[in-house]
C-alpha cells in the first residue's frame, strides 16, 4: 500500500472490522493484524467469507430495486472500505445520472473511498465523510452540503451490516429514527443485520463464537432479534419478502442458494404523508 496514501492516525493495535471485512471480500486495504483475526474467524465459522460475500449481493439487489423504484439517490452508512460492487459502482451502472455519499468512521475507508472517487473524476455525484453515523444531524448537514443529495426527493438510506456494532446505549436507534425523518416520502432504507433469531444447531453455535471473538476488535458484535431489526424500519413500509436471511431476499434466477440464516436484510419505504413516529410496522 502506497504511505503517501495512508491517513495520518491509524489504529493498528486491534483488527478493524472495516478491513476484516474488505479481507473476507478479497480487498487489499487490510494488515497483518486484520488478516489474522480473519483467519481465525474463519476456524470458528468456515463459511464467514461466504455470508460477507451474500450480505455484498444483497447490497447490490437492493439498489438495483431501489433504482427500479425510480430512487437514484443513496447515503451510505458505515459504508466500509470500498470493493467490488460499491453502491454508486451498481448505480452507475443502471442509471447515468445517481448520486451517492458514503459515511463512515475508519480512515482507511475514508481515503480509500475518497481515492476510488478522485479516480471516478465526477465530485458532483459522489462524496466521502468522515462522520459518525450517530450524528444524524451532523452527518445530514454534511452530506447536503456536499451539493450531491437533494433532500426533496426520495433517498435510499444503506445501513449494510453496520448496526450490529452498535448496542442501543449508543443511541443508534434515535440516530435511525431521526434520518428516517429527515427522509423524504417515497424514500427507502436498506438493512442488513446479524441476528440468532432461527438460526439452529451448528450455524447458532459458530455465530455465537464469532460474537464471542469480535470482543477482540475495534468494534465487539451485537446480535439483535428479529423484532428488535424490525423496530429499525419505524413505519416504513417493508417490502416482501419482509426481513429474511440475505441469501433470500429476491435472489437472481438460478443463483445458488446460501444455506446461512444468521445475517437478514430487507427493504422498507417511507409512505407518503405519515409521520415516523408509531412504531415498528411487521414485515
Amino acid at each position: 500500500m502506497d504511505p503517501d496514501f495512508l491517513p495520518d492516525v491509524i489504529d493498528l493495535d486491534r483488527p478493524n472490522i472495516a478491513r476484516i471485512y474488505d479481507w473476507a471480500l478479497g480487498g487489499t486495504a487490510n494488515w497483518a493484524i486484520d488478516r489474522q483475526y480473519g483467519e481465525q474467524a474463519l476456524k470458528v465459522f468456515p463459511l464467514a467469507k461466504t455470508l460477507a460475500r451474500a450480505n455484498r449481493e444483497f447490497l447490490g439487489r437492493a439498489v438495483r430495486h431501489c433504482l427500479a423504484e425510480g430512487i437514484t439517490q443513496f447515503l451510505d452508512l458505515g459504508s466500509g472500505i470500498p470493493t467490488a460492487g460499491n453502491v454508486h459502482e451498481v448505480a452507475d451502472d443502471y442509471a447515468d445520472d445517481s448520486r451517492c455519499v458514503y459515511v463512515d468512521n475508519e480512515p482507511v475507508a475514508v481515503a480509500h473511498g475518497r481515492m476510488l472517487l478522485d479516480e471516478s473524476g465526477d465530485p458532483e455525484r459522489h462524496a466521502v465523510l468522515h462522520a459518525d453515523l450517530r450524528d444524524a444531524g451532523e452527518v445530514w448537514e454534511a452530506a447536503l452540503a456536499t451539493g450531491v443529495l437533494d433532500p426533496d426527493r426520495p433517498i435510499c438510506l444503506l445501513t449494510v451490516a453496520v448496526l450490529h456494532f452498535l448496542t442501543d446505549v449508543t443511541g443508534v436507534r434515535e440516530a435511525i429514527r431521526d434520518y428516517r425523518t429527515l427522509l423524504a416520502p417515497g424514500s427507502a432504507y436498506v438493512l442488513s443485520h446479524a441476528t440468532e433469531s432461527g438460526v439452529e444447531g451448528e450455524e447458532l453455535e459458530q455465530i455465537r463464537k464469532l460474537v464471542k471473538l469480535s470482543e477482540r476488535s475495534s468494534s465487539p458484535a451485537v446480535s439483535r432479534s428479529l423484532d428488535e431489526i424490525a423496530a429499525f424500519f419505524g413505519t416504513f413500509d417493508v417490502i416482501e419478502p419482509g426481513i429474511v436471511p440475505v441469501g433470500e431476499w429476491r435472489p437472481e434466477p438460478g443463483a445458488a442458494t446460501v444455506p446461512l440464516a444468521s445475517v437478514v436484510g430487507g427493504v422498507g419505504r417511507k409512505p407518503g404523508g405519515r409521520n415516523d413516529d408509531a412504531g415498528p410496522r411487521s414485515p
